[in-house]
């Protein structure tokens, strides 16, 4: 027997519907150790994800971010499981090559290890979720031990953590001075110990991240964090513009989706208040024969009116 026989005349690796390869952990490994540069992008929903996926991004986050640039709230503190769940299954339809990782939400692992590991669980068997993705360095570390030991992926994050805004007080660049270079450095090393597949670094000074980049086994992931990283991963709608805020530093434009967006909607109104849509070829048409009969009744029944 053969092995396409086995595998329905798919290549090894390859999801149906598609022509290449499923990315794995062992992937992203692969490519650190190659120098291959890793791509990641957030998705939230189907119609983005299965875009991203075609387009061959070896990752797709369907990150906390969602609160924000989805369901309009100020941060990423206020976004819950269910809403997370609910968007990861949307875009795990949508994939067939990228790897699908979650953003485990705020709350969701701080109080207690077993709740964490019961949380990752619930997204690889509820929402098809390949890998999740926690906040936090050495803190972090028996925790990701135990989600590892339930047989679950894990994607670490040090540097400017979203869900520690409070802490941090704001949206500051971490690792600034000695002290900082040090806790950041340990945290790192702290997680790739402890085996997560790979580590997102985010505002962190690219020296430091080149430091750590070169420091661990595990591939690293920036995210204004310069680019001697592994790998780099932006929010999908910073980059087309859909997020109605000044951009930050490190966020390179690549198109502008709230343009289109906005004109195509203009031209809609437009279109409608001046009766030029929809038009005859853009309308459904009886039959021809039914059309007849349907003429023949409606002139029968002039005639009765007139004929009172």
């Amino acid at each position: 027997m053969s092995i396409t026989s086995l595998t329905g005349g798919q290549l090894p690796g390859a999801r149906p519907g598609s022509n290449q390869p499923k990315i794995t952990t062992t992937t992203i490994h692969e490519k650190k150790q190659r120098r291959e540069p890793i791509t990641c992008l957030t998705a939230y929903d189907y119609a983005t994800a299965r875009l991203v996926d075609q387009a061959g991004i070896d990752m797709i986050l369907v990150g906390d971010s969602l609160a924000q640039v989805v369901l309009g709230y100020d941060n990423t503190l206020p976004v819950t499981m269910d809403e997370m769940l609910h968007h990861t299954r949307a875009v795990r339809r949508a994939v067939r090559s990228a790897m699908v990782i979650a953003d485990m939400p705020f709350g969701a692992y701080h109080e207690d290890e077993k709740e964490g590991v019961h949380n990752a669980l619930r997204f690889v068997k509820e929402s098809g979720a390949e890998a999740v993705k926690l906040e936090g360095g050495a803190q972090r570390a028996s925790l990701v031990r135990r989600v590892l030991d339930a047989e679950v992926p894990v994607m670490g994050h040090i540097g400017l953590t979203p869900q520690s805004l409070h802490k941090m007080g704001g949206y500051k660049v971490q690792g600034k001075d000695f002290s900082g270079i040090e806790r950041l450095v340990k945290d790192a090393v702290a997680l790739d110990r402890a085996g997560v597949f790979a580590i997102v670094l985010e505002g962190v000074p690219r020296e430091v991240a080149a430091m750590i980049t070169r420091e661990v086994s595990a591939p690293t992931i920036g995210i204004g964090a310069g680019p001697d990283c592994d790998g780099q991963v932006l929010v999908l709608h910073d980059i087309v513009n859909l997020t109605f805020a000044e951009p930050a530093k490190f966020v390179r434009r690549y198109g502008d989706a709230a343009a289109v967006i906005t004109g195509a909607v203009q031209q809609f109104k437009a279109d409608v208040e001046s009766g030029g849509y929809p038009s005859d070829a853009e309308s459904y048409h009886l039959p021809k024969g039914t059309k007849m009969e349907l003429e023949a009744i409606l002139r029968r029944k002039e005639m009765k009116a007139y004929a009172k």
